[in-house]
């Protein structure tokens, strides 16, 4: 079955969330993706540990359940050091994590940073705040046009000279996928930059292998959107060798060495766990270790699950043929050929996509948007039944928005 994907088989493992508002049509899959019905056995299952081994639970977290987590994200990936893998209960803290590696007290000059224009806002607010202080100095890559990003993007790269290369997989404000990865790592010529991929929008949606790059760059990602675990499952891939002392840390970074006295050296392991930060919630991969075992059960892989949005992707453009107000949204799609590979959402600009969300959301329809940019983001759970009640309501709603108040 890793070639098809049986929708209905699939969605009959949504069916508490998608049974809780029938009437609901969530396109928002790119942002708050339903849970499969396996999420809250294991989510009671952490509880039930929790109130079992009480503080000893610590040693099943770590001995089992962030073990198994790391066997599936290095699978998905084609990693093939799972213990590089570090977790946390939300990117930021990992990015945040990086950035005390390279923004240090009384640096000669400023962290030099290359990224794009077009970064998540965990990134792209950090950045600029620390930006404001003087202590980064970033060059950031307009990422249109999209045609040549790649290109633009790698000759920035090999000019040298950073610290830090953050870019991401797929862009969250267009959905465009930098589908080369090792073209941008491989050109940095300093062995000493930090190289990072922002893959939150990429990970169990767009195909992924990081085996030709895994010694060279940094990998983050979760399971808040399309991994359908929720909150509380981030992690990173962490190469070998690269900050091997975090200077933000936390103690569960120094379990091998908590019977140091005070005053020694804090030690750190070797492992993608040199990261890891202090106490979290760990419900989360108990969460995300369910909907692993729950894909695997169907024998479903991201090919499958990519090749199966996509498919939706076009047919919903396809339907607005010979409908005005449908192909004048569908003319402003970014990016603009609908036959060109992009992550799991369709992004629309329109000047009222503020008022189309809202529109939508009393149509019970939920998307979101940023700035000018409306996006719908179909799942593993969508059928093509779905495509054309979507755009019933989305047409009510663009003519409610063209009438104004």
């Amino acid at each position: 079955m890793t070639g098809h994907l049986d929708v209905d088989r699939v969605r009959a493992g949504f069916s508490r969330f998608l049974g809780t508002h029938p009437h609901r049509l969530h396109v928002a899959a790119h942002s708050h993706h339903p849970w499969p019905d396996v999420t809250l056995d294991a989510h009671t299952q952490a509880w039930l540990d929790a109130a079992d081994r009480h503080d000893h639970k610590w040693a099943h977290v770590f001995g089992t359940v962030i073990p198994e987590f790391q066997e599936h994200v290095a699978r998905r990936l084609g990693l093939s050091d799972p213990g590089a893998i570090v977790v946390a209960p939300n990117t930021h803290e990992l990015v945040v994590r990086l950035l005390s590696c390279l923004v240090t007290p009384g640096a000669d000059g400023p962290c030099r940073v290359l990224t794009t224009d077009a970064e998540f806002h965990s990134f792209a607010r950090q950045i600029a705040r620390l930006e404001e202080d003087g202590t980064v100095a970033v060059e950031r890559v307009p990422a249109e046009p999209f045609p040549d990003l790649p290109d633009r993007l790698a000759a920035a790269a090999a000019r040298g000279g950073h610290d830090l290369v953050f870019v991401s997989q797929v862009l969250f404000d267009s959905g465009y996928v930098l589908a080369d990865l090792a073209a941008v790592v491989e050109a940095v010529p300093d062995a000493d930059t930090f190289v990072v991929i922002d893959g939150y929008h990429g990970y169990l949606a767009v195909p992924t292998d990081l085996a030709p790059i895994e010694a060279r760059a940094f990998y983050l990602g979760g399971g808040y959107k399309y991994a359908m675990a929720g909150e509380g499952a981030a992690f990173m891939h962490c190469p070998p060798g690269y900050a091997p002392r975090p200077p933000d840390t936390g103690w569960y970074a120094g379990f091998s060495a908590l019977t140091s006295g005070p005053g020694e050296r804090a030690g750190y392991a070797t492992d993608g766990s040199r990261f890891l930060g202090a106490t979290f919630d760990p419900s989360g991969l108990y969460r995300a270790n369910a909907v692993h075992r729950w894909l695997d059960d169907l024998d479903l892989e991201v090919a499958a699950i990519h090749a199966h949005v996509r498919a939706l992707q076009q047919r919903f453009v396809a339907l607005a043929d010979g409908h005005p107000a449908r192909e004048a949204l569908v003319a402003s799609l970014l990016p603009p050929d609908v036959d060109a590979d992009r992550g799991h959402f369709l992004t629309f600009v329109h000047p009222g996509a503020g008022a189309l969300e809202a529109a939508l959301a009393a149509r019970e329809v939920i998307v979101d948007h940023r700035r000018d940019r409306l996006r719908l983001g179909f799942g593993c759970y969508h059928r093509e039944q779905d495509l054309e009640e979507v755009w019933r309501r989305l047409d009510d709603a663009l003519a409610a928005v063209a009438g104004g108040p």
